[in-house]
């Protein structure tokens, strides 16, 4: 048929056009070829008809041609035509053939791959950054409009790089990204230049020739394209392009930082939006330090906040009828009318109501900017728009706003420690709630701005400047007044008020908010917030506001039905938080109070805070929502045990309903078949076990392990004044809400007895591990009057249960367990009885063995308490330490194997070894051999202590133990050290090491030296300095003495270089305390050594010991003015020993002026001590004895 004829017509008829083509092609490229070589320049101006006859005039059919040629031949010709333009730029009548050029080579490279080699590839660079720079200078002269020929040109050939490398991969190369970003680099550099005194601002905003929109249009895809090429390279990016970059874009931005507003156009929108999302991909490709780009660059960010809300529709959409005020005091505050009234910049006074129209149309016609661009965004128009579709604003400024504050976030993140002083730049001081147009910052994008998506990003930010570092900065703000601030308002201040509105906005937007994106963040910033803020330096009204806005949030409940329980749980989350922020609050504690006083209502119309968290913590039915409920109820037992503690109605009642399993139809406690075991059903049992555990602790005043005993090692006048209260995590809070508590009614007696026989009754022998474990976790939180209270059998069920715990299957109840023996131990009830002592040190003992570390660390640290209470009662005569001499071998070889253990059990083995090297009898060690002893009470039997002198030997045991302790000195972590070093101090208290030779501890003096000249923990050093202060004589030391006095003096004498370590600042004052105790310990001793060494040293350094004993004697009398007068005279004593002792060494060595200047000194101090104590004796005095005390003080100043 016709048809197929037809049909296979066509293609013989495609094949003879494409062949005319491409001869064509050869035939124009060969004729240039010939005609430039012949001509002495080979530039376009001698070609110029040539190239319009023969190229331009066959434009289409030469771009349908390149695809049916070699590669290789097209990318020759193209590189020909390049060089020939590159080398013409600047001649007269070539700016027509130079843009057909670069419009040739657009096209060719959409269709065609080039082959390219490196050389090739740099080489056409260099020829489109001439031909780009010779455009750019011709549109800045000329003032182009963004669709002229030069423009198009410098697109088409930005364009043409775009196109060669998404077709070619391998132009990602590092060597060839780089080239490439230089180029475009210089392309931004250029149009930069030619921009430089044109910039836009809202002034001009009217006028198009100022704009250039041809060159914003340029550096739009240039910043692009570096975006791209930046991205391509990642992590790989090498240091020297990365500081190019950031230069560049610190260049531009300051341009911009120095208008007073950025312009607000469809062109320029972009331009922004490119050039922000270029920041961005360096920023996030950090190769150094920003610190000093980071104020320009927010300052410049800062103008982009707003950006594209000129007109004042915003204003209104995001504001509810009645908005919460942001005062400090949250009093109702001003209308939304007068709210709209704001601050407006006098420039801006005068502008009427038509001008404004006029900015908000011309706003409008550049949004509505549709230009084809070069720019391609990945996200689509419909991430910015907001969820309600209420206001429709410009798309472009909304995703330049949205890229700006993910720069802000950026470097908040490169640089959070520096970032800190920026925040009163971003925040709000003042008014948080009320919307201002010229002064946005990142609180009003994220309550006004039109577009979630903006909104989100704020959301974002803050939440990244409210982490890293800022929790710790901010412990310092505090909130005043402006009026009391004056002129000038420190950072402390600034940051105190910016707390304030935070809280202000935020809460206001956990009320209002409808979105659960933004719902979700909010909820997110509030919890870094009360992490972060320092409560007892803020109003004291600003926490109880943020529980009645966290209440009423969770009574009312959330629109979203399907978020409606992670919403709740968020909630209650952040209540907690609040709850358990610490100090406590003392206006928190009123309300609860006040609570109380008027009786929970559990009922319909309860109100408050206790009765909403009793409620929702019977909500069974939605596991999450009760187990946050619980523990909120446990952080208010923690935190404001005062109040709770008159709740025990409730709280029994609660945690009741829980353990009976016929109240909300939970399966069998005990021993259910097929229960199914870490269920959500345990996680709830476990957690009502555990409010009634912080209940226990509240009601009974639990403050931590027992403290029955002190250790002598803290003696020193000088270190006493440095010593810290220990805070126990697990122990209740009793701080300003616990004032006036009377132990009278919170003995917790009672409230023990009643649930050791109900709750506890029913929850230790559940068939969860979890539960069981939470059971026993309780008796670790009973005091010792509580436990003494209790009858005979419920002590009995107490230490049965623990010991009970310390066999079960599961090793959290063995861990558990191993704590709570480690608490009870410490009881003088426990001590006095030898059965129960002998059952916890076996239960204790067998899980030192325990496959699981949880385990081992409890059972170890329970070990160090037993041996802490061992060494106690020996020290005090209440134990017989012969009659219990295998208890005390079989404590030594569970520490001694325990210290080969890892680091968080070598800690407690190393205070248990120390504990009890400070009773271990060396001196009757051998008297004891030839008993026979038997103990049928501990884990192992020993028939004959003579078949163990082999290797339990008086010597080799002394050498173990100090091998041990020298051992965990070089090899353990911090806390070991910590503990080796308190442990050495016990050791040199032990009387029965005096029959040994003097140099037995060479050793160990050494070591100690050592951490105290070279450890960089303070804690450590303070520890170190403490042990060398023990041994009480000269001779005790042995031939270390020397070296120790040299040692400590050393370092006092270069204590100053000490002073700038910033971790240890808050140990520096009690090192310098201790080694001035250490120091006057051992001077105090010189004068009874025999050593010449010492003496050599002290006539050596006298100058510096004078002039520090006379330092030491003014600040004793000038600051221990309200010291306590035993303390004073403590320290009085030991420097007047000392001395005495420098003086008869001096003497002894026949430099009398040294001594001389020494007793004026300590004579002063007599006078002086006693005419502060005695002044008013001295009226009663004689003529003769003040006539003598005159003379006295006369001598001295003489």
């Amino acid at each position: 048929m016709n048809v197929n004829g037809g049909m296979a017509g066509e293609p013989f008829s495609a094949v003879a056009n494409t062949a005319t083509l491409v001869r064509s092609w050869r035939t124009a490229f060969l004729t240039l070829r010939d005609e430039t070589s012949s001509q002495p320049t080979g530039t376009l101006a001698g070609v110029l008809p040539l190239l319009d006859e023969l190229v331009f005039a066959q434009f289409h059919s030469f771009v349908a041609a390149a695809a049916s040629l070699p590669s290789h031949e097209v990318t020759s010709d193209l590189m020909y035509l390049l060089k020939m333009a590159a080398s013409s730029c600047g001649d007269e009548n070539t700016e027509r053939a130079l843009s057909l050029i670069c419009h040739l080579v657009h096209n060719i490279t959409l269709r065609v791959s080039l082959e390219l080699s490196s050389s090739a590839w740099s080489e056409m660079l260099v020829s489109l950054s001439k031909v780009t720079k010779f455009f750019i200078e011709d549109a800045g002269k000329r003032q182009l409009p963004e669709n002229s020929v030069g423009t198009k040109a410098i697109l088409d050939c930005l364009e043409s790089i775009r196109n060669l490398i998404g077709v070619e991969p391998r132009r990602s190369s590092t060597l060839e990204n780089n080239t490439l970003v230089d180029f475009l680099l210089h392309t931004v550099i250029c149009c930069h230049s030619e921009l430089n005194g044109y910039g836009p601002s809202r002034e001009d905003v009217r006028s198009s020739n100022a704009q250039q929109p041809s060159l914003w249009k340029v550096q739009t895809t240039a910043f692009s394209m570096v975006d791209e090429a930046l991205s391509r390279v990642g992590s790989s990016l090498c240091v020297e392009m990365w500081q190019s970059v950031l230069e560049v874009l610190r260049k531009v931005m300051d341009a911009l930082a120095t208008k007073m507003s950025p312009a607000e156009n469809g062109t320029l929108s972009r331009f922004y939006t490119s050039l922000l999302r270029c920041l961005h991909t360096v920023l996030i490709n950090r190769k150094g330090s920003v610190s000093d780009h980071l104020a320009a660059f927010i300052a410049a960010l800062k103008m982009f906040l707003g950006y594209g809300l000129s007109n004042s529709s915003f204003i209104s959409h995001r504001i509810e009828r009645d908005p919460a005020p942001s005062s400090p005091k949250f009093s109702s505050g001003e209308s939304l009318e007068k709210v709209s009234g704001a601050y407006r910049p006098p420039h801006l006074r005068r502008r009427k109501s038509s001008s404004l129209q006029e900015t908000r149309s011309q706003t409008s016609q550049g949004s509505s900017d549709r230009d084809s661009s070069p720019v391609e965004f990945s996200s689509s128009e419909s991430d910015y728009s907001d969820s309600d579709g209420s206001v429709k604003g410009d798309i472009h400024s909304c995703k330049t706003r949205a890229a700006a504050i993910t720069c802000i976030q950026d470097l908040c993140e490169a640089d959070p420690k520096a970032f800190i002083a920026q925040w009163t730049m971003l925040l709000p001081t003042n008014d948080a709630l009320r919307p201002r147009k010229y002064e946005a910052t990142l609180m009003t994008c994220l309550l006004y701005d039109p577009f979630v998506k903006v909104r989100l990003a704020s959301a974002s930010t803050i939440a990244a400047m409210l982490e890293g570092p800022s929790p710790a900065a901010l412990q310092f703000a505090e909130y005043r007044e402006s009026s009391k601030c004056g002129s000038f308002m420190p950072l402390s201040s600034s940051l105190g008020q910016i707390l304030m509105q935070l809280h202000a906005g935020i809460l206001y937007l956990i009320e209002h908010e409808k979105h659960s994106g933004l719902l979700t963040s909010s909820f997110k910033i509030l919890m870094l917030l009360i992490s972060s803020t320092p409560y007892s330096r803020m109003p004291g009204e600003l926490l109880p506001r943020v529980l009645l806005s966290l209440r009423l949030k969770i009574e009312e409940g959330f629109s979203h039905k399907s978020d409606q329980t992670s919403f709740q749980v968020v909630a209650i989350s952040c209540l907690t938080a609040s709850v358990s922020t610490i100090p406590s609050s003392l206006h928190v504690n009123e309300i609860l109070q006040a609570e109380v006083s008027t009786g929970l209502c559990g009922g319909k119309g309860g109100s408050g805070i206790l009765t909403t968290l009793f409620q929702y913590a019977e909500k069974v039915t939605n596991p999450t929502i009760c187990l946050e409920a619980l523990q909120a109820l446990k952080a208010l037992c923690h935190n404001y045990p005062t109040v709770m503690g008159l709740c025990w109605k409730q709280i029994s009642t609660l945690v009741y309903k829980f353990l009976r399993p016929d109240t909300f139809g939970f399966p069998s406690l005990k021993g259910a078949v097929g229960y199914d075991v870490g269920s959500s059903v345990d996680k709830l049992l476990s957690g009502a076990v555990k409010v009634l555990d912080e209940y226990l602790r509240a009601v009974s005043g639990f403050k931590g392990t027992e403290d029955l005993f002190g250790d002598g090692l803290m003696e020193s006048p000088f270190a006493l004044d440095c010593v810290r209260d220990k805070k126990i995590s697990s122990a209740p809070s009793y701080g300003s809400g616990s004032v006036g508590i009377s132990k009278n009614k919170l003995s917790g007696t009672r409230e023990w007895s009643e649930a050791l026989d109900g709750h506890i009754a029913l929850s230790i022998h559940h068939a969860s591990g979890m539960v069981r474990a939470a059971s026993v976790t309780c008796f670790a939180g009973i005091t010792c009057s509580v436990f003494s209270s209790l009858d005979k059998e419920q002590q009995h069920f107490i230490l049965c249960s623990c010991t009970d715990g310390a066999k079960d299957l599961v090793p959290s109840v063995r861990s558990a367990a191993c704590r709570a023996i480690g608490v009870i131990a410490c009881f003088p009830e426990i001590l006095k009885s030898a059965e129960s002592l002998h059952k916890f040190i076996n239960a204790v003992e067998v899980n030192t063995r325990d496959q699981p570390v949880m385990v081992r660390i409890t059972a170890s640290w329970a070990m160090a308490n037993i041996c802490d209470a061992f060494r106690h009662c020996v020290s005090n005569s209440s134990l017989d330490l012969k009659a219990n001499f295998e208890i005390l071998m079989s404590l030594l070889e569970c520490s001694l194997q325990l210290a080969r253990d890892g680091d968080k059990i070598k800690s407690n083995a190393v205070r248990a070894l120390g504990n009890l090297s400070r009773v271990v009898p060396f001196n009757r060690f051998l008297e004891l051999e030839n008993r026979e002893v038997r103990c049928s009470g501990t884990s192992k039997e020993y028939t004959s202590a003579r078949e163990n002198s082999s290797s339990l030997g008086f010597m080799h045991l002394l050498e173990r133990i100090v091998q041990t302790f020298l051992s965990c000195i070089t090899t353990g972590n911090v806390k070991v050290q910590w503990n080796a070093c308190h442990a050495l101090s016990n050791l040199f208290l032990n009387d029965s090491l005096k029959m040994l030779p003097r140099d037995w501890a060479s050793p160990i003096f050494s070591i100690l030296l050592l951490l105290l000249r070279d450890s960089s923990n303070f804690k450590i050093r303070i520890k170190a300095a403490a042990a060398l202060a023990v041994p009480p004589t000269a001779p005790d030391y042995g031939r270390s003495f020397s070296d120790i006095i040299q040692g400590i003096e050393h370092i006092l004498e270069n204590a100053a270089s000490d002073q700038n370590s910033t971790p240890n600042f808050k140990y520096r004052i009690a090192l310098e305390k201790q080694l001035t105790a250490s120091m006057l310990h051992v001077l105090g001793l010189c004068s009874s050594s025999s050593q010449e060494p010492v003496k050599e040293f002290l006539l050596k350094k006298a100058s510096f010991f004078e002039r520090w004993l006379n330092d030491l004697c003014s600040s004793l009398e000038t600051s221990d003015g309200n010291a306590v007068e035993s303390f004073r005279n403590q320290k009085r004593s030991l420097l007047s020993k000392a001395i005495q002792s420098l003086v008869e060494v001096f003497e002894s060595k026949n430099q009398f002026l040294s001594a001389q200047k020494l007793q004026k000194m300590l004579f002063a101090g007599l006078i002086l001590r006693e005419s502060n104590n005695t002044r008013v004796a001295l009226s009663g005095m004689s003529e003769v004895e003040k006539t003598a005390i005159g003379a006295a003080l006369y001598w001295l100043r003489v």
